[in-house]
């Protein structure tokens, strides 16, 4: 377990910078910065957030003895709350990795909240119990700072205008499409 919690956080981050890498790659030419920030800020929702919160969900509240050890802690029942937070985090992250700034912006916030103040509570945590746990001290306790950090920076850096249809756009655009093939008259 202390292995899997060091190294799924930065997992996640070389994840999206891979997928974002591979985006921009493929994007259309001239590639600009707005392009840059919305595949770099779709990918850091969909891994760090959104999957990372999946995980941290999954491991709360289906294996809160192992998780509670990895942070230094004693299993509590506030664990399956912490992770039904996260799951919440996740699903909102995957929504707002594809959908509009308002998205995005409402899910950075909340994010920003929660992981930022777990961050202050492993801060006080070792500075009060020398909490050293990998749960506590590791690679959690930085992305908690930098993944709301680096992806609030993006929205307010970037524009405020997606480069691509929106997820939203694309299924009207399809349920058109297909209302108007099955109200043609058959051939």
């Amino acid at each position: 377990m202390t292995e899997v919690v060091s190294l799924f956080p930065i997992a996640m981050w070389v994840a999206a910078l891979i997928a974002a890498g591979i985006a921009v790659w493929w994007a259309p030419r001239p590639i600009t910065r707005g392009v840059v920030i919305d595949k770099l800020l779709r990918y850091l929702f969909f891994f760090p957030l959104g999957v990372q919160g999946l995980w941290a969900f999954s491991g709360h509240v289906f294996a809160p003895v192992e998780v509670a050890a990895s942070i230094g802690w004693a299993p509590s029942p506030f664990q399956t709350e912490v992770g039904v937070a996260n799951l919440g985090i996740g699903l909102a992250s995957f929504y707002a990795g594809f959908g509009s700034f308002g998205a995005r912006a409402a899910t950075a916030i909340a994010a920003g909240c929660f992981l930022g103040g777990a961050g202050v509570v492993h801060i006080l945590e070792i500075a009060e119990q020398g909490n050293f746990a990998p749960g506590n001290a590791g690679p959690i306790m930085v992305t908690d700072f930098l993944t709301p950090i680096v992806v609030l920076a993006l929205l307010i850096l970037g524009p405020r205008k997606r480069s691509g249809p929106l997820l939203s756009d694309r299924l009207e655009s399809a349920r058109r499409e297909l209302e108007g093939v099955l109200s043609a008259p058959p051939k």
